[in-house]
């Protein structure tokens, strides 16, 4: 399959607090005869290759809140790809964007071939020591990366935030090549006692190393502001368990990367 076919068609570059200037821009590739457009952004001032990371979206598609995370992820130093998995130009509301994600969830081979070819682009880009992958994923994104971590995707680590851990098909576990850290909503009512059950009994069977941590209060989407605060809704943000995850996931990046 072909999906290297790469067009930049913005760039800008801001100068972080600590003086580096993040070059960030919307990239085209292809995924087969879909084109897709990614979400780039790396800090220029820094010189050769760098471990790197792909950012998967949630159910809406690339937004503000995943451009928000590769600007803060390439001032840590990291080279960053925003995945496009449903298409160029495709980015549903709800209740539409729901029938989207559903599509993915329900055609995994399809969710994998959109992420590995997200995933060859960001390998193919200069600046990416190819040695140093992971990816991370929210929502929709969260399930997307252990997904493309079954396909035995090259990947030293996934980080979900708030993701789907059900385990389609448990024998992939075995493909998984990297470490796993989910970070999960204690009282989401959107991910079943019984799949994150299946989830750690699929690392565990598969000897994979992983972290399950969960914040109590918290429920779905516990990273998007756009969530608003009640949680009677099912999905609402909650300021504690953003921030302590996002300090968790740079914690498990550093170890495994041995950056900072």
């Amino acid at each position: 399959m072909k999906h290297l076919t790469l067009t930049t068609l913005t760039a800008v570059a801001l100068l972080s607090p600590l003086g580096a200037a993040i070059v960030e821009k919307s990239v085209e590739y292809k995924s087969g005869d879909v084109v897709c457009e990614g979400w780039q952004a790396y800090d220029d001032t820094l010189t050769g290759k760098r471990p790197a990371i792909l950012v998967v979206h949630q159910w809406t598609g690339i937004s503000a809140h995943e451009k928000e995370a590769a600007h803060q992820l390439a001032e840590l130093g990291y080279n960053v790809l925003v995945a496009d998995v449903y298409g160029k130009g495709v980015r549903p509301q709800p209740p539409a964007s729901g029938q989207e994600a559903g599509k993915y969830k329900k055609d995994r081979p399809l969710l994998r071939a959109r992420l590995t070819a997200a995933l060859d682009v960001l390998k193919q880009d200069a600046r990416t020591d190819g040695t140093k992958l992971a990816a991370t994923g929210y929502c929709f994104g969260g399930t997307s990366v252990l997904e493309l971590a079954r396909s035995g995707a090259d990947l030293k680590g996934v980080v979900t935030f708030h993701g789907g851990l059900d385990s389609p098909t448990p024998a992939d576990g075995k493909n998984i090549k990297g470490k796993v850290l989910a970070l999960h909503g204690a009282d989401d009512p959107y991910v079943a006692a019984k799949d994150v059950a299946a989830f750690e009994k699929e690392l565990k069977d598969a000897k994979v190393t992983y972290q399950l941590i969960k914040y109590p209060g918290a429920v779905h989407s516990f990273t998007h502001k756009e969530a608003g605060n009640d949680n009677s809704k099912g999905a609402a943000y909650n300021e504690a368990a953003d921030k302590a995850s996002w300090a968790e996931m740079k914690t498990f990046l550093a170890g495994l990367f041995g950056t900072k």
